[in-house]
């Protein structure tokens, strides 16, 4: 694939949506079922599994020349080796929460993104249980798509920054960092919420800020660091420098997500 241009995503987004819906149906249809732990002790369901061979092979059908990182695949050692890699990549996350999914909340999404040159310039984030797709083209725009009925995309925007921002935490994967840099905040709300949803909130103006100052691997963030960036927000490193995709370990040492790129929320380790 040639490098990714605007109206290369928008060739593709209608296609990826539809791959990831189909994914989520089959998460739905699926259930826990039984539970595994992975090398890393996180858990995993056949739903995961199934998810991501849906997806897999929808994205061999739509773009076979486009290499695919995909969350089980890495974790079994399949992923291919990134190098010198000049074109893009999907990356995929066929479940994302799911320690939500198996405690029964609706906090648990389908994560596609499209990555370039270490950058991830197209997401797709589904949440099965909420009948919600958000979307997002860097340059493009992003929006936001009920699955139920006929309904037309919406499109969405990050919001300024209020009196009181929203900061949105992980609900399972707070760490000690997150949380002292949470008290170094002005007054705020706070709101625990699972999976790729927190950078959607963000991404429609309805939350303020996902700060995650603990490791995470690309698949978990890139979909959304997509939508928030193309809904007109920033996702950077602590110090406000960009993230970089595609390590030897697919590993995000931390971000900060924010819908007001003029406002600072200044953090010193």
């Amino acid at each position: 694939m040639a490098a990714f241009d605007i109206a290369t995503g928008v060739a593709l987004m209608d296609g990826l949506t539809a791959i990831a819906v189909r994914a989520a149906i089959t998460i739905m249809q699926s259930g826990p079922g039984a539970v595994r732990r992975k090398a890393d002790s996180s858990p995993v369901t056949a739903a995961d599994e199934a998810a991501e061979a849906v997806i897999c092979e929808g994205l061999k059908d739509l773009a076979p020349s486009v290499p695919v990182i995909s969350e089980e695949q890495a974790q079994l050692g399949k992923a291919f080796a990134l190098g010198d890699h000049s074109g893009g990549y999907f990356l995929v996350d066929p479940l994302d929460g799911t320690r939500e999914f198996i405690a029964g909340r609706d906090e648990f999404t389908v994560n596609i993104a499209l990555v370039n040159k270490g950058a991830p310039i197209l997401g797709i984030v589904v949440a099965p249980a909420l009948k919600l797709a958000w979307r997002g083209i860097v340059g493009r725009g992003a929006d936001r798509l009920a699955l139920a009925g006929k309904a037309s995309p919406v499109a969405i925007h990050t919001r300024p920054r209020p009196p009181k921002p929203v900061v949105m935490v992980s609900r399972s994967h707070l760490d000690p960092n997150t949380s002292a840099y949470l008290e170094t905040l002005p007054p705020r709300v706070t709101e625990a919420c699972g999976s790729s949803i927190k950078f959607c909130r963000i991404a429609e103006g309805t939350a303020d800020l996902y700060p995650r100052l603990a490791p995470t691997h690309d698949w978990d963030v890139a979909a959304g660091h997509a939508i928030v960036t193309a809904a007109g927000g920033n996702v950077t490193d602590p110090g406000g420098s960009p993230v970089v995709y595609g390590s030897r370990d697919f590993l995000i040492p931390f971000f900060v997500a924010t819908g007001d790129p003029n406002t600072s929320y200044a953090y010193e380790r």
